[in-house]
Order: C-alpha cells, then structure tokens, then sequence
C-alpha cells in the first residue's frame, strides 16, 4: 500500500501491485498516477498504476506484464510462430507458467514474464531488484523442460521508458543471476522488450538487447 496526495489535496490510501523492492522508483515527493475503482469488494479505491522518475515514466504494477504480453500474443505483435496459447499452465513443482505456446508441429514452449524497472546506469534496465528465489526456481523449471525435449524463453518486459538494453542484477541476488546462466547453458532462450507507456495506457514496444548473453533471441 502507499499514502498519495491527490491534486485536491485529499490523502488516500493505494494499491501497489508490485512485490519486487521498488528501487528508485517509491521516494516520497514524486509523481505517481493512480487508477480509481468502484468495486465495492475491493477496500482500496486507487490502484498506483505509473511513476515518473526525472523524465521517465515507470510502471508500478507488475501485473501489467502478462497483461500486455497476453493482449501482444492474441494480435500477433509477438510472434513466437506458435498457433495456440494458454496462461497460467501448471509446470514444475507447484509453480504455473505465465504462457504455454502449443502448435502441431512444434515442442511446446513455456514462456515465463519478468517486469523490469530497475534503472542504475544510464539506459540499461536491470532485473531482479530485490532477491528472488521464486525467480531463480522459475529459471531451475524452465531448464528442466528444454531437458524433457520442450522449448522455454524467458521474457524481459521493461516497463520503464528510456531503457536500451537490459541485463541481469548480479550482485541485487547473486542466486538468481546464477539460475539464469544455468538456465541459459540448458538451451532457454531469452528475450527483451521495451513498453509504449503513456498515463492512458500501457502497450508492448520494440525487442532490446539482453547485456552478457549469448544465448537470447
């Protein structure tokens, strides 16, 4: 939850749908955009949806991933040349993938999400921000299926403008930066993707660059 100051001057109580350390994008004084609801089974009436940062605009929820993920897939913005798709499939060991792709022809391939907003130097975007050990079980799992003969991709998603390339915080959870190599040494795949991200809305942009990897697409 986080304490806003609307314009009017009224102090509310938010949502924040971010698990993660919210490093360098939650100081007190800055401008945040909330989304009102009138659910009457939800407490909270706001929802903390984007920050700026300086002149960046930074998406707090990290939800939102799988959401523009999911609506890229149904247009064919993100095209990974599979048919069909499901999300949320059951994998692993009681974990659930974000997105299952199935074709005919083809292994199966399970694509896991990652939100990225982390910046520390300038233009490279950096994930976990805080340690993760269900985020290095994520990469363990998607190594085991490319071992039983299936495809895996993990799936950066930078929600933050003004990132260009983007690469794993080592030294933030040095257990998660060694799942990933593994993971990568195992034959999965990764990949980036920047955010159009204004107050209206969120949509998926252009491929990145993944820093220290050779084996991203």
């Amino acid at each position: 939850m986080a304490d806003v100051t609307l314009e009017d001057g009224r102090e509310v109580t938010a949502h924040v749908a971010n698990p993660g350390s919210m490093m360098g994008m939650a100081d007190a004084g800055m401008t945040v955009w909330l989304e009102p609801n009138d659910d009457p089974k939800r407490k909270l009436k706001y929802s903390w949806k984007l920050a700026q940062v300086g002149d960046a605009l930074v998406g707090v929820d990290t939800s939102a991933a799988n959401r523009v993920v999911k609506e890229a897939l149904q247009s064919g913005a993100l095209d990974f040349g599979y048919n069909d798709f499901k999300p949320e499939v059951k994998y692993g060991e009681g974990s659930r993938v974000d997105f299952l792709l199935s074709d005919a022809d083809k292994p199966d391939l399970y694509l896991e999400v990652k939100s990225v907003t982390l910046l520390r130097v300038e233009g490279l975007g950096e994930f976990p921000d805080s340690k993760t050990a269900r985020g290095a079980k994520h990469m363990s799992e998607l190594a085991d299926m490319v071992a039983q003969g299936n495809a895996a991709t993990v799936l950066f998603l930078v929600q933050r403008t003004g990132i260009t390339s983007v690469d794993v915080a080592r030294d933030i959870d040095p257990k998660y930066g060694m799942a990933f190599d593994a993971a990568l040494n195992a034959g999965v795949r990764a990949v980036c993707y920047d955010c159009l991200i204004t107050t209206d809305g969120i949509a998926l942009g252009k491929q990145l660059p993944l820093a220290n990897a050779g084996n991203s697409v």
